[in-house]
């Protein structure tokens, strides 16, 4: 074990020591200290913070921690609702897909032909979204309801086009989703407007409107009627729907809504503590083309079987930039696939069972405390009733006894008190919080099974394709499972090498206490005396992130790296108008930044300046000084990637720093490479005042197949009033603290690597990237190098003029038959790899890369010298199938065993379920729900 580390890690980092050397060796250097003070520029040192960071901690040690301040939470019966409800996730689902790491290591699904297990149950996810919405196309999830809502509201605006400058939100909207919205409309200059709406609302200069179905309140109100005068006033109307109660109540698409949003949460997700959850997004047929976020498509491969892809504007931020409709880049992947298969376990009929029996319960309770004298607000309800007792006293002495008996109800004011029942309702606990009402002891419950009325009940079925139907035993659903997680490459079956994603080692160790009761259990609006252990872990990741970054605060709010981004953004900019200067609107970004930057500065209200770098992807500071020259008094940020996005150490990034800040802007440091500096370097220390962090790269969060993910913010402490949960900002998320229930693994993670384990985390990135230009170079040209010709934590090798019309999109599906995950493909150039193989990765692992790397190369010249048939190859037929290759006559000009196992039979053999999917053909034939069973026949 290396001295002055933990064994964790020892056991997190790949290469050991001897692989080191060998490493080192191949690059000429003596040690990893040596390398690092080559690659970075001149002057670099850690924050002194670093110091903060605890002597690192064992597993065990680690763990036992996290149950000491688990168990300052105290779970009590949840019944405050709000869109946070208590559920039942099937153990089934539980242990193989949120405990899997088949499921939870995967990443984004941009390879399709080595992701359709996930994209089928994507694919599930918006087929169970369209059906229960009555809307055509949904997408494969959002990050939360509240956001989802913002989307919603731009979606309106640019599918109205001019027709006004207000939003208008029904005031029985969720509380939490108009304070996102507040936050999101200012910087766009829409006027957003809470008020009650009815059909006998005007709606004059009206956009877009958002209704809640049911209310906040609970009520469940017919909203056709308000539906049919928005639109007849041309403004696009959004319903916000529960999407358990859409089992029985007629859904938003029958009512005439054009968007349906929500959550589900309610689908077998636990509360987490607010997050992460999976949101959805349907709408009519003809805004497809504005819909934010991911879609899973239909499209054919290579021999016409039905294959599974993403379509139309997946990435689209990296092509549009700051016209992007979004800065949405991510999902909620993981939660989508929990909450689909919880919808294929239950399927229709138990869904629908599950609703009544949740009405059923609020039914109870309204006419029990009837019985006993205890008024309730009249209207329908679907699973939350408001009880209406005499003042604010008598309510806070009902919260009070309530909460001492094991709840927690919600507290509306004015005397009022909601109470929200949900699948783990009991007839006890009914009792128990009639009598907390009443202030009895026995209490007797009066059954009432609940009627909704006529005009909101639904006769419509959904939910009727045989995969909700196939799989209600646990023996089909573990099968489902495992057959659809055989059909992906995760992290659990090889090196991802995935330059700008850091897919690294997820640990066992670090995703064990998510399950917990203590933490996946409490909701987000619990009383604060409840939930201590959260506040001393989200308290204690805070600081140590400052402690890595070298600033001052720290939010984990953010629920995304866009929604970081954003929050970022809207500091800085608020920031600027405190101090007057509210013409500061120019944000600069470099021509090589993720696209990300641009949308979330426009989303920001700033305007997108782009500054050109040169040959070695480094700004160009002579256009820089132009556009600050240009932009005088403007200039309110630029958005540094550091390292650079072409995975280069810039030697100038103080000098950039310095000459914004002299021209009276704020530097924001993009945290996507932070994997290159923790331990090393710091954000601070290069002259940012405020950064994101990704905590599924640096930070270990699994990417859980294109989410969930965690975006904290920290900042300069001139910042920190402006930043989420300061006093002088509004939030970007639902929940205070986001998606707090995975917080628990980046906390682990550096209680287990302590300052030294994160240092040589980064030490061994950067080697184990260099190493790989190192063997590359001489087949492929490493296009961007850095100080002594060094790069950062991954680098990017040049396929554009590659012989015999060998493309980028070939070398890539041919690793798959190497049983390989491709690099990242064209970005942040056209017909590039970027790679990245973290420090995770053994010396073994990037050495069978390589070589696989290297046999492509020699099989791209044997097609230029003719040796292989230029349209018949290896190349251009790849990926193969084991189909190809014992169904029927081998047809092609190469050997079976050249097609599908190159490089001899040494490594295990992944096969592809589909061969090369064609992409244009699903943009154009666009099908995004389930394809009948005939389909594949």
């Amino acid at each position: 074990m290396t001295a002055d580390l933990s064994l964790f890690a020892n056991r997190h980092i790949g290469p050991s020591a001897e692989d080191q050397r060998a490493m080192l060796a191949a690059l000429g250097y003596q040690s990893l200290d040596d390398l690092l003070a080559a690659a970075l520029p001149s002057g670099t040192r850690p924050p002194a913070s670093l110091s903060a960071l605890p002597a690192p901690l064992t597993e065990q040690e680690a763990l036992a921690e996290l149950r000491r301040i688990a168990a300052r939470n105290q779970v009590r019966v949840s019944m405050i609702g709000l869109g946070y409800y208590d559920t039942i996730t099937p153990a089934v689902i539980r242990r193989n897909v949120l405990e899997d790491p088949a499921w939870y290591t995967a990443y984004t699904p941009y390879q399709p032909e080595i992701s359709q297990g996930r994209l089928e149950a994507l694919l599930n996810f918006q087929t169970m979204v369209a059906d229960l919405t009555a809307l055509p196309v949904a997408n494969a999830s959002l990050l939360d309801e509240a956001s989802a809502a913002a989307e919603a509201m731009t979606l309106s605006r640019r599918a109205t086009g001019s027709r006004g400058t207000v939003f208008l939100a029904d005031a029985d909207c969720l509380p939490q989703t108009l304070d996102v919205l507040r936050t999101r409309a200012e910087p766009l200059g829409i006027e957003l407007r809470v008020a009650p709406v009815t059909a006998e609302t005007s709606f004059t200069g009206v956009f877009g409107v958002l209704l809640q179905y049911p209310g906040a309140s609970g009520e469940v109100r017919d909203l056709a009627p308000v539906i049919s005068a928005a639109r007849a006033a041309a403004a696009t109307v959004t319903v916000a729907a529960d999407i358990l109660a859409l089992t029985l109540l007629k859904p938003p698409g029958e009512l005439g809504a054009d968007v349906a949003i929500g959550s589900t949460q309610r689908f077998g997700v636990p509360m987490f503590y607010g997050g992460p959850h999976a949101a959805y997004m349907a709408v009519r047929e003809d805004l497809r083309r504005q819909l934010p976020g991911r879609l899973v498509g239909v499209s054919v491969d290579a021999d016409g079987h039905p294959a599974y892809r993403l379509a139309l504007q997946a990435r689209e931020q990296h092509i549009r930039r700051e016209r992007a409709t979004s800065n949405i880049c991510t999902a909620q992947v993981l939660l989508a696939v929990t909450a689909a298969m919880y919808a294929c376990y239950h399927g229709p009929d138990g869904l629908a069972a599950i609703a009544r029996g949740v009405h059923r319960s609020a039914a109870t309770l309204a006419a029990t405390l009837r019985r006993y004298g205890i008024k309730t607000e009249g209207g329908a309800c679907f699973d939350t009733i408001r009880v209406l007792l005499n003042g604010p006293a008598e309510a806070a002495a009902a919260m009070r006894r309530a909460r001492e008996a094991g709840y927690h109800l919600y507290d509306a004011g004015d005397g009022v008190i909601q109470v929200a029942c949900d699948e783990t309702t009991t007839d006890g606990q009914l009792r128990d919080v009639v009598a907390a009402l009443v202030g009895a002891r026995d209490v007797e419950l009066v059954a009432d099974p609940g009627e909704l009325p006529a005009a909101v009940a639904r006769t419509s079925e959904f939910l009727t394709h045989p995969v909700f139907s196939v799989h209600r035993s646990e023996t089909s659903m573990l099968r489902y499972l495992r057959r659809l997680s055989d059909k992906d490459v995760a992290l659990d079956r090889s090196m991802i090498p995935l330059g700008s994603c850091t897919m690294k080692l997820n640990a066992a160790a670090e995703m064990e206490p998510i399950s917990w009761p203590e933490f996946a259990g409490p909701h987000p609006f619990a009383p604060a005396s409840d939930t201590e252990g959260y506040a001393e872990l989200i308290g204690s990741l805070e600081r140590w992130l400052c402690a890595v970054t070298g600033y001052d605060a720290c939010t984990a709010a953010p629920n995304a790296g866009s929604q970081g981004e954003l929050a970022g953004l809207l500091a800085i900019r608020s920031y600027h108008a405190s101090r007057g200067e509210r013409d500061r609107d120019v944000c600069l970004i470099p021509e090589s930044a993720h696209g990300t930057n641009a949308a979330s500065a426009v989303l920001a209200g700033l305007r997108v300046v782009v500054v050109k770098c040169g040959a070695d992807g480094a700004i160009l500071l002579p256009d820089l000084r132009s556009a600050l020259a240009a932009h005088e008094g403007r200039v309110a940020a630029i958005m540094l990637t550091y390292p650079s996005t072409n995975g280069v150490y810039e030697t100038t990034v103080t000098q950039v720093s310095d000459l914004v800040h002299e021209a009276g802007g704020q530097v924001y440091i993009d945290g996507a490479n932070l994997n290159a500096l923790a331990g090393l370097a710091s954000p601070a220390l290069l002259g940012g005042d405020v950064s994101h962090l990704n905590l599924h790269k640096t930070f270990c969060i699994p990417h859980g197949g294109g989410g969930p993910g965690v975006g904290p913010v920290a900042a300069r402490a001139h910042l920190a009033p402006f930043l989420p949960g300061g006093s002088l900002a509004g939030p970007v998320t639902a929940a205070r603290f986001g998606s707090a229930g995975i917080l628990p693994i980046s906390w682990a993670y550096i209680a287990m690597m302590g300052a030294p384990g994160l240092r040589l985390a980064t030490q061994v990135a950067v080697l184990s990237a260099n190493y790989i230009a190192r063997r590359l170079a001489p087949h492929f040209p490493v296009l961007y190098a850095g100080r002594d010709g060094l790069v950062a934590h991954e680098c990017v090798i040049d396929l554009r003029k590659l012989p015999g019309g060998i493309t980028v999109d070939d070398v890539a599906k041919r690793l798959i038959d190497y049983g390989f995950h491709a690099p990242t493909m064209s970005f942040p150039v056209a017909g590039t790899f970027m790679i990245e193989p973290t420090e995770s990765e053994s010396l073994a692992e990037i050495d069978q890369f390589c070589d696989a790397m290297i046999a492509i190369k020699a099989e791209i010249d044997k097609v230029a010298a003719g040796v292989y048939d230029a349209a018949d190859n290896p190349l251009k037929n790849a990926p193969h199938t084991a189909e190809m290759l014992i169904i029927g006559e081998w047809k092609h000009a190469y050997p079976p065993a050249d097609g599908g196992y190159p490089g001899g039979p040494g490594r295990a053999k992944y096969w592809p379920p589909v061969r090369r999917i064609d992409q244009a053909y699903g943009d154009r034939n666009l099908v995004c729900a389930c394809p009948p069973p005939e389909a594949f026949e």
